[in-house]
């Protein structure tokens, strides 16, 4: 959870398909607008491919087709390069005759732009029309040409050339320009027209001159307003990541013309990528009554009810587009995405191997495939899809896909899982086998740029993958173990939306729970355990490492590392953990429950900071806090000071249990803006050598006294005995949430070490964490241990534990090696649901 971003939900990318989608129109649109004004000219009626992330630029195309008024013209598209071969002359010969007939109807009618009062040049302008209609765009280019030569400031000449040049494709930028200049010739010429500047508007975007763009849709928009200007201009607004805007001009659009389901679709868009979900599905679900198989509309709904952590509606929605259309690879990809993060590998496996069979080049479900194939312990067949994107290489200037980023990483780690595969656990340690500078990069999702790497030893013939374990050949003790771990992971489950949730994770953290449990027993009865190739007394690292063991091999996906084992000069820099809450007009949904509290604190700490620095000023700021109620109302105030002009930081304190009175460094909440829609209100934790030393300190002290009450606990189970030991779990890991010393994964594998110490103390959490909260954040946020330890305990509802708890099998014996740990993750866990659980 270390990551505040929402992932889009276009897989690929809402946003990069939105520019092969102008790309598209900017090919298209001129020809469009004739459509629209000139009906006669039933121009664009030919497919697109689909544009990468949300409607295919096709099904634009046919949207712009449906709001245009009936044609009755639908012209040849000819194939044919023009270029004098006599094959081209042929077909020109053919349609000689067939060009001229319908040039003479427009010309007659003047269904064409800037027609004149004079007919015969009508009729030649018609004929160029035509030649655009057939796409012989040259031939249209010479026609007009000619015509120029005759009379330069033959608006219709000049705007039709311009269209030429466009349809000739914008990949040249020579066209480009061309097609530029001849366009705003005609607005020299003629600027009261809004269809002109919209011309231009389509062919500057595609070149990222989006501000020039934006000003000519503008333009046309002041001279005549249209539904269709009102959604084009939302989409360069959306492409900009100005979501407000963008949706403002969407719904102008909606309300000019209702029946639009592309512009519904891109206000839901507008909503669900500032994280208003629910918002965002109404959206989708009416673009759905508009246009009932709209396959991107169901598309994006079923990624707004994964981010949700609504599987069930989630995988419907999902189904329902592949109904429509089961080589969607789009949906494919999210749908598959999906289900490897519920847990359901094999399931994502199908959908990741479907998508290659469509697009054998597609990155994003080569990796995932790659990936599903490791966590499952296939190798062989992971390394070699892993190796297919290795291979790869982007272009100079093409910036680097996050599967490219990330792949090699991922290839090292399943070399170095499966030359493990069958190591004892207790003899080897992750941490310290891989190199510094790996995890450092790994960490950080740096580019694979590593000084003297050397490579970890390719796959072994002798080691073989993991073979899928069969439920029913487990023992039934074990087979009770594992559905009491099912059990005790969904226990940790977030009811929050960002939060899917993952089987996998459920079992691997239940398990993780109760090897807690079974060790604490032991230490506390003065057992040593067997940790990293050493016999010792169990320390609290050791207990939250065999957390880490589950969490990592649960999703190796995901770096799950000690950042004190980070090299020496990656701790002196500080390595930071970063949350963005809000970034721009991104709502980071997953922490919105913490906005009031935060904000509350904020309040406490400017007036504290107007106090100090600015005491004749402190009753207005007061005053002004009162009309505080949300982060962007900060915004004024910030004026008050030019410190804090361009925005300001406020650290939390934790309070030491060990040294009354001593504080130390908690979070740090930074806001920086300067108006509603550019604001960054972002928190990290910034993990340096000396900060973790005094939290070490902190922990060990607690962890010291924790064992010194857990052995009296043994021998006597006095009620307050119980209790001090409760609180003395729940105060060691406020300190772990607030140090936050691991890479990923903190929070649940904190959660799972609080479960299963607990536990060892003869007390069971049987109540769910509340909807909206995060355990990680009730710590960061409360004001002490003991405030966190209340938090918690009003939700845990501790019990005490069942007597048959004792009778399940040693977690650490059963499953000794990463392949019986890897085998126990990937056997069915449906058979749990028909077993009546036990342990009451």
């Amino acid at each position: 959870m270390r990551s505040g971003k929402m992932a889009p939900a276009g897989g690929c990318g809402f946003v990069r398909g939105l520019w092969v989608l102008l790309a598209v129109l900017s090919l298209a649109r001129a020809v469009q607008a004739l459509t629209e004004q000139y009906p006669a000219l039933s121009l664009l009626k030919q497919r697109q491919g689909p544009a990468a992330g949300c409607a295919s630029a096709g099904e634009w195309a046919e949207q712009y087709s449906a709001e245009s008024d009936s044609s009755f013209l639908h012209f040849h598209e000819s194939d044919c390069d023009i270029g004098g071969s006599s094959s081209c002359e042929s077909v020109l010969s053919l349609n000689t005759e067939k060009i001229l007939s319908q040039a003479k109807l427009l010309a007659e009618q003047k269904r064409f732009p800037f027609a004149t009062d004079n007919d015969n040049t009508n009729e030649e302008l018609a004929i160029a029309y035509v030649l655009i209609g057939n796409s012989l765009y040259d031939e249209a280019i010479r026609h007009f040409s000619t015509m120029l030569q005759e009379e330069p400031e033959l608006v219709s000449a000049i705007y039709g050339r311009g269209i030429a040049y466009g349809k000739k494709g914008l990949h040249d930028m020579k066209n480009s320009e061309l097609a530029l200049f001849e366009l705003s010739r005609v607005i020299s010429l003629e600027p009261d027209h809004p269809e002109v500047f919209e011309q231009r508007a389509e062919i500057l975007s595609p070149l990222g001159r989006i501000s020039e763009a934006l000003s000519d849709l503008t333009k046309a928009i002041q001279l005549q307003p249209s539904a269709r200007l009102y959604r084009h201009r939302g989409t360069l607004y959306f492409i900009s990541e100005d979501y407000a805007t963008a949706h403002e001009d969407f719904q102008r659009s909606l309300e000019l013309n209702k029946n639009q389901p592309i512009a519904m679709l891109y206000k839901g868009l507008t909503f669900f990528h500032r994280g208003l979900l629910k918002e965002a599905i109404e959206s989708f679900k009416e673009a759905l009554k508009q246009k009932a198989d709209f396959i991107d509309a169901y598309k994006s709904l079923g990624q707004a009810y994964r981010e949700l952590g609504n599987f069930d509606a989630a995988t419907e929605s999902f189904q329902k587009a592949l109904l429509l259309n089961q080589n969607h690879v789009q949906t494919l990809q999210l749908k598959g995405m999906m289900l490897y993060h519920h847990g359901s590998l094999d399931e994502a496996l199908k959908n990741f191997k479907r998508c290659l069979q469509l697009e054998p080049y597609n990155e994003v479900c080569q990796y995932m495939k790659g990936l599903s194939h490791v966590a499952m312990g296939q190798f062989y067949e992971g390394i070699k899809a892993q190796t297919k994107v290795m291979l790869n290489d982007p272009l100079p200037g093409q910036k680097a896909t996050p599967e490219y980023l990330k792949v090699k990483y991922l290839r090292e780690y399943s070399r170095y899982l499966h030359a493990h595969l069958d190591t004892p656990l207790t003899e080897y340690n992750v941490d310290i086998d891989l190199p510094g500078n790996f995890k450092d990069h790994w960490a950080k999702n740096l580019p694979f740029l590593i000084e003297n790497y050397e490579e970890q030893p390719g796959l072994q013939p002798h080691i073989k993958d993991v073979l899928f374990q069969n439920f029913e050949s487990y023992k039934p003790d074990v087979q009770e173990l594992i559905c009491v771990a099912d059990h005790l992971g969904s226990m940790m489950q977030y009811e929050t939306p960002g939060f899917l949730p993952n089987k996998r994770i459920h079992r691997a953290m239940g398990l993780a729970t109760l090897e807690v449990m079974q060790a604490v027993q032991r230490t506390w009865a003065n057992s040593k355990v067997r940790m990293n190739g050493k016999t010792r007394l169990m320390q609290w690292r050791d207990m939250f490492d065999i957390a880490v063991k589950w969490r990592r091999i649960a999703d190796p996906d995901q770096p799950v590392l000690w950042l004190d084992q980070m090299p020496a000069r990656s701790l002196s820099r500080g390595f930071n953990n970063h949350i963005n809450l809000i970034r721009g007009q991104v709502i980071n949904m997953r922490y919105l429950e913490y906005f009031e509290k935060i904000l509350h604190f904020i309040k406490d700490r400017i007036l504290v900071y107007h106090g100090a620095n600015n005491p004749k000023g402190l009753l207005e700021v007061r005053e002004a806090l009162e009309k505080v109620h949300k982060v962007e109302d900060l915004l004024p105030i910030m004026k008050f000071n030019s410190k804090t002009r361009d925005g300001f930081t406020v650290n939390t304190k934790v309070p030491s249990l060990k040294d009354q009175g001593k504080e130390y460094d908690g979070f740090t909440i930074t806001i920086t803006g300067d108006k509603v829609g550019n604001i960054l209100f972002s928190v990290e934790t910034q993990t340096t050598e000396e900060r973790t030393q005094l939290y070490h300190a902190e922990i060990d002290a607690l962890y010291k006294d924790l064992t010194a009450k857990g052995k009296i606990l043994i021998l006597s189970a006095e009620l307050g005995e119980v209790d001090a030991v409760c609180n003395l779990i729940l105060s060691l890991v406020y300190y772990f949430y607030n140090l936050m010393p691991l890479s990923r994964g903190s929070s649940v594998i904190a959660y799972s070490v609080i479960m299963g110490a607990l536990m060892a103390s003869g007390k069971e959490v049987s109540g769910k964490i509340p909807k909206g909260k995060l355990v990680d954040f009730e710590a960061m946020t409360a004001p002490g241990s003991e405030a966190f330890s209340k938090i918690a305990r009003s939700w845990m509802n501790l019990k005490s534990i069942s007597p048959s708890y004792k009778s399940l099998p040693s977690v650490s014996e059963t499953f000794p090696t990463l392949r019986t740990m890897i085998e126990v993750l990937n056997t069915d866990s449906s058979h749990c649901l028909k077993k009546t659980i036990v342990i009451v």
